[in-house]
């Protein structure tokens, strides 16, 4: 396949320029007048040309679960809980449909890489995990889905979710993921994680320091434990919002090891702004890590979804555009270079998390990318910008330009 979109902007400041498409890969970026002639040609109106979002933290295996899951109290514990329960009910099938619904929603809103946990313990069995596997394969013309195959609930009082660890990750998951806060034994928990990483060679993320509490952090363990094995660069960890109750000194310290041991931290704004705090103090604080002050000091920061629309998150279209936006304002960043760091967070720092870096939009560089309508980026953020085009593998694979507003002669 191979077509020319003309009326396109870069994230450089050039527009009105054409782009070719032909075999997979960007043939050519310039003047309208020196493209083809003979191939279809599509008007951008003037959209921005970037690489595809990519999303380092979701949940699919238990996404669109809200009906099942009756909400009372709000709380990480009712989450968990609730979430335990209802997925002792998932089948295959079901997991698979939810899961295509969100990869939907992720695809059109800009989504080209993301990674899944799927939980495997006595009450899922293997079953999501089936189900994503497929998942992965079925949707593999339109996005890169890794696997991380995680122990939700702990694992020192249930050694037989390692177990089934063991035979998803050998059945194909990518990557291997663990929860301390969830462990009786948070230290071994984490030394159990690492044990699986080293033996099937794979990366690690972990879900951690998930309250407001200053004290108990975990992440000292998992800094040490990167080091000692030799894993900087293949680590990440999710949530991390006792960030948001450091002192700046102690938070400027972790961040800083967190760079030099190549740790990648995800924030997850929507989730983590609704499970912290108490909602009965009218003063309650927004509870999501600072994510752009943790980047300053050289760690590789990202922005993701989480979950969709169950007991940890009520809401959600699994659009990461939507999210920098949500978390810009909350965080309470105002000027066009913080919002090209907010940008940064969906797009290059959490592709460098996943170590599946996006193509740059340049001359002989696969045709993966997005076109949103913005001028530039910082316009993106703020506005949340649609999407109006998503190309993949070199085919346009959603062609959607902005609609006319039909107004009166006068």
């Amino acid at each position: 396949m191979a077509f020319i979109l003309d009326n396109i902007g870069l994230p450089n400041g050039q527009s009105g320029l054409s782009l070719h498409v032909a075999r997979g890969v960007i043939a050519a970026i310039g003047a309208r007048g020196d493209m083809p002639a003979d191939l279809p040609r599509h008007d951008a109106r003037g959209a921005l040309l970037c690489p595809g979002f990519t999303d380092a933290h979701v949940h699919l295996d238990k996404a669109m679960i809200l009906g099942r899951c009756p909400i009372c109290e709000g709380t990480l514990p009712e989450a968990v809980r609730l979430t335990a329960d209802a997925k002792r009910g998932f089948t295959e099938e079901d997991v698979y449909a939810r899961g295509a619904q969100v990869l939907e929603m992720a695809v059109r809103a800009g989504t080209q890489r993301m990674r899944s946990f799927v939980e495997v313990d006595p009450r899922a069995g293997l079953r999501s995990f089936r189900a994503l596997k497929r998942l992965r394969a079925d949707w593999s013309d339109l996005i890169d889905l890794q696997l991380c195959v995680f122990a939700q609930e702990g694992l020192t009082q249930e050694m037989a979710t390692c177990g089934l660890m063991e035979q998803a990750l050998a059945q194909g998951g990518d990557l291997v993921g663990g929860c301390p806060y969830t462990d009786r034994d948070p230290v071994a928990h984490v030394g159990l994680i690492f044990d699986l990483a080293e033996r099937f060679d794979v990366d690690a993320d972990f879900h951690a320091d998930f309250d407001l509490d200053p004290d108990g952090s975990i992440l000292p363990e998992i800094i040490a434990q990167t080091i000692r094995r030799g894993w900087q660069g293949r680590v990440a960890v999710g949530h991390a919002t006792k960030f948001a109750a450091f002192a700046p000194e102690r938070r400027a310290d972790l961040a800083r090891q967190m760079a030099e041991a190549g740790i990648g931290l995800v924030v997850l704004p929507a989730t983590d702004s609704f499970l912290n705090g108490d909602r009965a103090d009218p003063l309650r604080p927004r509870g999501v890590a600072p994510a752009h002050r943790i980047a300053a000091h050289g760690a590789a920061v990202a922005l993701a979804t989480n979950n969709v629309q169950n007991p940890f998150t009520p809401f959600g279209d699994a659009s990461l555009l939507r999210m920098a936006n949500y978390y810009a304002n909350i965080d309470q960043l105002a000027t066009d270079a913080q919002m090209r760091g907010v940008f940064d967070m969906i797009t290059d720092a959490p592709a460098r998390i996943l170590r599946r870096p996006a193509p740059e939009p340049q001359a002989g560089a696969a045709a993966d990318f997005i076109l949103l309508a913005a001028p530039d980026v910082a316009a993106a953020v703020r506005a949340n910008a649609p999407v109006t085009a998503v190309v993949r593998g070199g085919k346009l694979r959603l062609w959607a330009p902005r609609a006319p507003l039909m107004r009166d002669p006068a």
